[in-house]
């Protein structure tokens, strides 16, 4: 059967100069966890991830490491697969800029910007930075003390370079990228970062240098094998690659593009908001519908680097806390967009608060009562029900509404915050129904509170599957929930059927015990 809604998700493609740290977990996570809440609510989905494997920064890590480009791209690439395999990303592509797809793709937009006038042969004279494969103006540096000079944005250094070059003519985009700004007023997000990139295109475009002949490793420009492609036309490319691009016609392209979102760090987001646009533009293509810049984390307080060694490892933290833990703190500790700081504490704070002690504990002592005093079954409300009952099913079906809300603006710490909400609600209701009590004064109510409760849990299990698949999934096994009936349509309704038979309860969430030193 046709599926009417479709939405495209995209990572960055990260570059293969070095390791996957948890800024790349971050991002892939929030984008994983769109694309399972959309998969869930209906859609048809496409989420791609990959690896951006061009440019200067690469050859000369190759270079260091003693092996030939295409070698080193192939083993650290497959860093990158594994980190998703270890996070339970869903992912339905990786691209690499290595592939043969790709490279077809970026030659055609090439020869579509040129034969639209868009692009001119001169010569580059300027400072550029090999680390953020980024051209600088002087505005834009900062002098050390030495007499180098470094970005003030990134701390990376630059050099001097001057080589013929083929030019994108950027300055002439201006007016036009204001002007799709304003038509699109969510097009980027966070709010501040859209200010930052108004203000950016606002204060003069200069036309932008798209190849380079002072090293080898790239895609070549077509009819001209002197030059390769500047790295960030390459790999921007990557998404109408996966969606079919050069071939428009394609059932992939007209059902996926324009992407929905672009998920970015806010390092890239000029890149992706002012050169994407301007480039597709040029070649007649549709923009994407929104990219999204988040910000960085800080570990313990201090700016992760390689040279203080605090690079924060993801299969380490999965390693000591948990995948499931991981991904719920990762989203939940700090306001998407924002810059956020890893600690230690924060983290068992938070799974043995929010996940053993509240999720963890109403599952455990609901499901174990029910195994206790109704023969393993799902209860039996039997017309026993009050209004306190439906109050608390019903704002457990009502998180769809709101959930569904913040995460279409990438809001996952208030998603979370509304589902936590219920979660504390049902702990109040456990409370103050006491079922322990009404098993002697009042075991017909005493069921009709417990299913109350399990059917609250049951629509709770349905909403977190995308933050937490593997957990979501043990409690719904918990509650007999055929694999079928796990999608948000059935948030509402009395789902469970009274009288089915409930395996043993087992708890999901134990509690994080720090090991004694000494």
């Amino acid at each position: 059967m046709a599926v009417d809604k479709t939405y495209y998700i995209t990572t960055p493609i990260y570059y293969v100069n070095d390791a996957p740290h948890i800024g790349h977990a971050y991002t892939t996570l929030a984008c994983d966890v769109l694309a399972r809440f959309k998969r869930l609510d209906g859609y048809d989905v496409h989420f791609l991830t990959g690896t951006d494997e061009h440019g200067q920064k690469v050859e000369k890590a190759a270079d260091d490491a003693g092996v030939d480009p295409k070698a080193f791209t192939d083993k650290v690439s497959t860093n990158f697969r594994d980190l998703a395999a270890a996070m339970g990303f869903s992912n339905d592509d990786f691209i690499r800029t290595t592939e043969e797809r790709h490279k077809r793709s970026v030659q055609a937009i090439w020869k579509t910007l040129a034969d639209n006038g868009h692009i001119y042969l001169g010569s580059y004279a300027g400072w550029y930075a090999v680390r953020d494969e980024a051209f600088y103006t002087d505005s834009e540096l900062e002098k050390q003390p030495d007499g180098t000079r470094i970005a003030k944005a990134s701390g990376a250094a630059v050099e001097w370079v001057e080589e013929p070059s083929y030019f994108f003519d950027l300055s002439k985009w201006q007016d036009r990228l204001l002007e799709f700004y304003d038509e699109n007023p969510d097009f980027i997000l966070p709010k501040t970062r859209r200010n930052e990139v108004i203000s950016f295109v606002k204060s003069g475009l200069r036309d932008l240098s798209v190849s380079r002949t002072t090293f080898k490793w790239g895609i070549p420009v077509p009819g001209d094998d002197d030059h390769i492609m500047y790295v960030w036309l390459d790999a921007l490319t990557n998404y109408i690659t996966a969606a079919g691009y050069p071939d428009t016609e394609s059932d992939m392209y007209r059902r996926y593009w324009p992407a929905d979102l672009h998920m970015v760090g806010k390092d890239i987001l000029r890149f992706h908001a002012v050169y994407w646009p301007a480039f597709l533009m040029g070649a007649g293509l549709e923009p994407p519908r929104r990219v999204f810049a988040h910000g960085w984390w800080t570990n313990e307080g201090k700016k992760i680097s390689k040279s203080l060694g605090n690079v924060i490892e993801p299969n380490a933290l999965i390693e000591q806390y948990g995948l499931d833990p991981v991904r719920y703190f990762l989203l939940r500790e700090v306001p998407f967009g924002n810059d956020g700081d890893f600690s230690h504490r924060a983290m068992i704070g938070r799974l043995n608060g929010d996940l053993a002690n509240d999720l963890g504990n109403l599952c455990q002592r609901v499901l174990s009562m029910v195994a206790k005093n109704c023969d393993g079954a799902v209860p039996d409300p039997a017309g026993r029900e009050d209004a306190s009952d439906d109050a608390l099913m019903n704002q457990a079906a009502a998180t769809l509404d709101r959930v569904r809300a913040e995460l279409d603006v990438q809001s996952f710490h208030n998603a979370l915050t509304a589902i936590w909400e219920v979660v504390a609600e049902a702990n109040r209701y456990v409370d103050a129904q006491a079922p322990w009590a009404l098993r002697k004064t009042d075991p017909e109510r005493m069921q009709a509170v417990l299913y109350a409760l399990a059917e609250t849990i049951r629509r709770i299990a349905i909403i977190v599957q995308p933050f937490m698949p593997d957990a979501a999934s043990a409690i719904l096994d918990q509650l007999a929930v055929e694999a079928d009936q796990r999608v948000l349509a059935n948030m509402g309704g009395k789902e469970l059927k009274p009288g089915t038979q409930l395996p043993k309860p087992e708890p999901v969430f134990p509690r994080y015990v720090e090991e004694e030193e000494g």
